[in-house]
């Protein structure tokens, strides 16, 4: 089934979306309502009746208003994630990259924790199983070691792509959040006074009257933690899609809330220990099978956000942000990737999470700081989308922003104390924001010393050039990568590595220009001749999320031109000729390394230090872009940013002996 068929609304777009979007936040009820008691305090009819209205009024402020009905608009021809948001706002702020690479930073250090503290939570249950008590307990060997083996397939299987089992992931999330909505009905039957939380006035009386009030607002967050990725997964499933589907979820995961409220008063107890209110509404008949389906769900809502994590950094390295690496295609699925660095990256930094933390409660204590930052950013580019994009007038744009910044700050400060809890985290977090920083300026000051020069007064030297038989020939066809954006124009150091650096003769010189789309799956070409039969340029227009295989399109091209008569790739040698042998094709990348001979800004030496630095653990340019090494030669060039300009050295006047 096709993913555009998938974007219309039908049962079947229905059923995936809710086995794409809503892992992530769909789990939350295995440890928010536990996390929130834990840290009230004295249980009783306030902090119940309290923690449940502030998690329905964070569902429908931050989730439902902000997300499903407004962020949801933000789509870039059917695309969205912080990436694709940037995309359409960039041209209105030079600044917004940040926001970009902070946001899209925070929001891929979350794949480090999801994938524990669900998996954790869920298999933590089997505690509750008769017999099972004192073998599973939080935080023992065998729990990590089950949590660790599951993640560790979960990573595993990442190579061979999601087909066949993501066909199952709908369905299974659909009885997940059956489960979720039929257990918290049952308990809300027993105990209806419970709908009274619904009230706003509960949820103001507990941030303010409570001991522990306002930071407690740290815990309730940990029920929106997949708005942000809900976003992110538009283009799998199309706004219509998300937004209908989402009034079943929230209509699931707000009866399971009421329901474990319901099952804590009912027990008129002042704490509930080491019980977990999720399990404890469970009937003890179906506790193993309803462990097995939670256990499926939090599976699912990890896969979802190593995929989106794949999305992120293949959308990053088409905006260079970062480093080329090596990108794989497992099915015939667009949009389905798999990136290994960052698949192992994540499975190790998981690992790390699960025997550092070892409970879901030790987790959940150091979870929600990351996404509260990625939303925050994400609504500093919303105010530049609602305003420049969508023209809304400007007191609207303030008086929603005014909503969304006012209720994140507030979460990004109660769950700032958390800091000192996620140390562990903060190195992940830095890492990803500082590559992105580096490999983004660095470009900037890269680019700010490419100089380009007039091809076409060119033209002339290169034919002769070609035609002198006395110097060597290096290749029949010769093809450079060209960043000028005008056909008549090529960079200074292309001149000089044609006709200076071992002169380079060939039959046909091709000039290869490589332009990225803002819509996410162009797939574009245009050829001009600018000399006939001697110098061409090509020109492929690329959406942001396709791997620019530019060895496998470039021969689509010549196959093309070759089977429409324009292009003659019979060699020119009479002995070869006759046999039918065709031309051969050789590629030259021109690599830069850092030159000795500067002398620039602390910053800018800094940044460039690093950036060559983290590209020798990068992919070199020709695998970057798909060519084949037998085909490809790479010329090394220096990069002189800031020559030195003093040299305290003079001639002296004596002789040598």
């Amino acid at each position: 089934m096709s993913s555009s068929h998938l974007k219309k609304v039908s049962a079947a777009g229905l059923i995936v979306t809710l086995g794409i979007i809503y892992g992530d936040i769909g789990t939350s009820p295995l440890y928010t309502f536990q996390t929130i008691l834990n840290e009230g305090g004295k249980i009783n009819e306030e902090l119940v009746f309290g923690a449940i209205s502030c998690i329905f009024w964070t569902l429908t402020l931050q989730t439902t208003f902000k997300y499903v009905l407004l962020t949801l608009q933000a789509d870039n021809h059917g695309e969205g994630g912080v990436f694709s948001l940037y995309a359409l706002v960039r041209r209105y702020g030079k600044n917004l990259v940040y926001p970009a690479i902070i946001g899209a930073g925070t929001l891929l250090a979350d794949g480090i924790i999801t994938p524990p503290i669900s998996v954790t939570s869920a298999i933590e249950g089997l505690g509750n199983v008769k017999g099972l008590e004192s073998i599973i307990v939080p935080g023992n060997n065998l729990v990590v070691e089950i949590v660790l083996v599951i993640i560790l397939l979960l990573f595993v299987f990442q190579r061979f792509g999601t087909k066949i089992v993501g066909s199952s992931f709908g369905p299974i999330m659909l009885v997940w959040f059956s489960m979720l909505a039929i257990l918290g009905f049952r308990q809300v039957m027993q105990y209806p006074h419970v709908l009274k939380a619904l009230n706003p006035i509960y949820g103001i009386r507990l941030l303010v009257l409570h001991p522990s009030g306002f930071w407690l607002l740290g815990a309730v967050f940990l029920c929106t933690t997949g708005a942000e990725a809900l976003y992110s997964d538009l283009g799998h499933c199309g706004k219509k899609n998300i937004q209908i589907s989402w009034i079943f979820v929230k209509s699931a995961l707000l009866l399971n809330y009421l329901g474990q409220g319901a099952w804590v008063l009912l027990q008129n107890k002042n704490s509930i220990g080491t019980a977990n209110p999720f399990f404890a509404i469970v009937p003890h008949w179906f506790l193993i099978p309803s462990i097995f389906i939670a256990t499926s769900a939090t599976i699912i809502a990890s896969q979802a956000l190593i995929s989106g994590s794949f999305t992120l950094i293949n959308e990053a390295i088409s905006l260079n942000f970062w480093p080329k690496v090596t990108v794989k295609f497992p099915t015939d699925i667009r949009g389905q990737i798999y990136i290994p660095s960052i698949n192992w990256v994540l499975c190790l930094g998981c690992f790390l999470v699960t025997l550092y933390f070892r409970t879901s409660e030790a987790m959940t204590a150091a979870y929600g700081f990351s996404i509260t930052v990625a939303m925050l950013m994400t609504t500093v580019l919303m105010y530049y989308f609602l305003r420049y994009v969508k023209h809304y007038p400007l007191f609207v744009v303030v008086l929603i922003l005014m909503v969304f910044v006012s209720v994140e700050t507030s979460f990004f400060v109660a769950n700032a104390v958390k800091l000192l809890k996620r140390l562990f985290f903060l190195v992940f977090e830095f890492g990803l924001i500082f590559t992105m920083y580096v490999w983004y300026n660095a470009r900037k000051i890269n680019n700010r010393f490419l100089t380009f020069v007039n091809l076409m007064e060119y033209l002339p030297l290169l034919e002769n050039l070609s035609m002198d038989e006395k110097v060597p020939k290096f290749s029949s066809h010769l093809i450079y990568l060209t960043k000028a954006n005008r056909p008549t124009h090529i960079e200074q150091k292309i001149i000089y590595s044609i006709f200076s650096h071992n002169p380079k003769r060939a039959d046909v010189y091709w000039f290869v220009h490589i332009e990225r789309t803002d819509e996410p799956y162009t797939m574009e070409y245009g050829v001009e001749e600018l000399k006939e039969d001697r110098v061409i340029r090509v020109e492929f227009r690329l959406g942001f999320r396709v791997q620019p295989r530019i060895g496998l399109m470039f021969r689509k091209v010549v196959d093309e031109m070759t089977s429409n008569k324009e292009l003659d790739i019979a060699s020119r040698f009479p002995s070869l000729k006759k046999y039918n042998i065709a031309d051969d094709f050789r590629f030259v990348i021109l690599e830069k390394f850092l030159s000795y001979d500067n002398e620039f800004s602390v910053r800018e030496g800094f940044i460039l230090n690093s950036y060559f630095g983290i590209k020798k653990m990068a992919l070199s340019d020709d695998k970057a872009f798909g060519l084949d090494s037998s085909e490809t030669v790479v010329e090394k060039l220096p990069l002189v940013v800031a020559p030195i300009s003093k040299l305290a050295l003079h001639r002296a006047y004596y002789k040598i002996h």
